[in-house]
């Protein structure tokens, strides 16, 4: 399928071989979560691949006493925003991959049963606009934001609608950040355009598969069923 450029679907042999036991219905809670880790931690090594550059951040020595240049990643002011609650299934993965401790942000979600909409109920970025006046010209600016990170990595396992996706990303863009990087576990053709195409220049978008049908339930078919259900052994939708 022709796809958004924005948009990178994994051909990792070793990934799509972990897809395609989480899809499986006899695959436990336990093995669920350590399916959705290493998946992520495979999404990860790629996005940041593309997304990251080094940067040298001094010098130190050896244990032999041979100087060297130490080396960071740039942009460093990047942070992790898992959208609960699935999202934080892929949490850990994503902060052991990187090399130093990155602030993580949390963005409450769900959709409506009857709309299928995005409803906020949390939301812990600082340095939000709504912190501003409503009759400070600043708070008409979304440049006037003073983003804590750069760069957002936001995670969320499935893009099914994409509507969850979208409002994210608006969240994000208002609050300043110059990219996001999203990474999904897996995602319908129409919830990865709408994720992609709601800020081309400032979006890309990882998964690992990307399924054709959204069903009446707003469900991905195939899919990997309701994944925050299978991860937290919650009563099933």
């Amino acid at each position: 399928m022709s796809l958004p450029a924005n948009v990178r679907i994994s051909t990792h042999p070793c990934l799509q071989a972990k897809l395609s036991q989480l899809r499986s219905q006899a695959t436990t809670p336990r093995e669920t979560r350590s399916l959705v880790q290493e998946i992520a931690s495979i999404l990860g090594v790629e996005a940041f691949a593309k997304g990251l550059q080094l940067a040298k951040t001094g010098t130190d020595r050896t244990p032999l006493g041979a100087e060297y240049d130490t080396q960071g990643i740039d942009p460093a002011d990047l942070a992790l925003i898992p959208i609960l609650r699935s999202g934080l299934g892929m949490v850990e993965a994503l902060n052991n991959l990187l090399p130093t401790p990155v602030p993580i942000y949390h963005l409450g979600l769900f959709r409506e049963r009857v709309t299928l909409q995005p409803v906020e109920y949390y939301n812990n970025l600082p340095f939000h606009r709504s912190e501003l006046s409503p009759a400070s010209p600043a708070s008409l600016d979304p440049t006037a934001n003073t983003a804590a990170a750069t760069l957002a990595v936001l995670l969320d396992p499935v893009i099914a609608t994409g509507a969850t996706a979208e409002a994210a990303i608006h969240l994000l863009r208002d609050w300043g950040v110059k990219k996001v990087i999203m990474l999904s576990v897996v995602a319908s053709d129409e919830g990865v355009r709408r994720a992609a195409g709601c800020w081309p220049e400032g979006v890309e978008v990882w998964v690992g598969a990307v399924d054709a049908n959204v069903n009446e339930r707003g469900m991905i078919v195939p899919g990997v069923g309701d994944i925050g259900d299978r991860l937290f052994v919650a009563i099933g939708k």
